[in-house]
C-alpha cells in the first residue's frame, strides 16, 4: 500500500503502522526440489528392492508415501501464502487478511477505543487480539507466540503514538 498525496488544502494522513505479517517457510524451492530428489531416489531404490526379492507390493507403497508426502508439502507452502497488512492511520487501524486461496477481506477498526491483549511472557496458545467496542480481531495466529509479542508491542506503541496530543512549533 501506498501513501496517496492529498489534494491542495487537504491535511496528509498520518500513518502510525504499517506492517506486514506472513507466515515464516524455511524450506525454498531449491531445497524442496533437492528434499523431494533425494526422497524419491531413495523410495525407488527401496521399491526395486524389495521387488526384486519377490515383495513386489512394497514397491507401490513406497511410490504411494511419496505422493502423499508430495502433497503433504504443497499443502504446506498453499498455506503459507496467507498474509495479513497492519495499517494504523488517523482514519483508525486497517487490516487486510489474504486467506491461502487468495480471497482478500478488511477490516476497519476505529482506533479511539483499540485496545491490543497479549500474553507476556507468550506461550504456544497464547493470542494476539484487537478489540474495539465490542468487535474482536485475532491477528498473527500463524507467528509464533515471540512474533506475536513484538506485533503487539509494536501496535501498542502505534496506538499510543496516535493518542499522544500534537505539538505544533507556533
Amino acid at each position: 500500500m501506498q501513501d496517496q498525496k492529498p489534494f491542495p488544502g487537504e491535511k496528509a494522513e498520518r500513518v502510525y503502522l504499517d506492517a506486514s505479517l506472513q507466515p515464516h517457510r524455511s524450506l525454498g524451492p531449491k531445497g524442496f526440489a533437492l528434499v523431494m530428489g533425494s526422497i524419491a531416489l531413495g523410495g525407488f531404490a527401496l521399491g526395486t528392492a524389495f521387488f526384486m526379492a519377490g515383495a513386489w507390493p512394497v514397491a507401490g507403497f513406497a511410490g504411494l508415501e511419496i505422493l502423499l508426502l508430495f502433497i503433504a508439502f504443497k499443502l504446506n507452502y498453499r498455506a503459507g501464502r496467507i498474509s495479513e497488512h497492519l495499517r494504523l492511520t488517523d482514519a483508525g487501524l486497517e487490516v487486510v487478511k489474504i486467506a491461502a486461496s487468495g480471497r482478500r477481506s478488511r477490516i476497519l477498526l476505529e482506533p479511539g477505543w483499540l485496545n491490543v491483549r497479549m500474553d507476556d511472557p507468550p506461550d504456544h496458545g497464547s493470542q494476539l487480539v484487537v478489540s474495539t467496542r465490542g468487535k474482536g480481531l485475532i491477528l498473527g495466529s500463524f507467528l509464533t507466540p515471540g512474533e506475536r509479542l513484538e506485533v503487539a508491542n509494536a501496535l501498542k506503541a502505534a496506538i499510543d503514538r496516535y493518542r499522544a496530543p500534537v505539538h505544533s512549533n507556533a
